[in-house]
């Protein structure tokens, strides 16, 4: 197990806030194979559907626009970098 802090708390505080029903979760490839526990950890927690992106993820230009377009209430990427923008 690697040892990069997820920071789930903070992820299920920001879907506690925006009210989301409907969550994508866009994953650099190196997490994806931790991605049904980042799932089960964030549905357990708010409720929400977790939908996990499986398209690429080169950094925070890469993010899955397209997901708005399938009703997501909020889009969660995991990266090196904090960075937020309203969709």
């Amino acid at each position: 197990m690697d040892s990069f802090e997820l920071d789930i708390p903070k992820a299920v505080d920001e879907i506690k806030k925006a009210n989301a029903k409907l969550v994508c979760v866009q994953l650099p490839d190196g997490l994806k194979p931790r991605a049904k526990e980042i799932q089960e950890a964030l549905e357990k927690e708010t409720g929400a559907q977790i939908l996990i992106w499986l398209g690429s993820c080169f950094g925070a230009c890469d993010y899955a626009y397209q997901a708005k377009y399938i009703g997501v209430d909020l889009l969660i990427q995991w990266g090196h970098n904090p960075w937020i923008k309203p969709f």
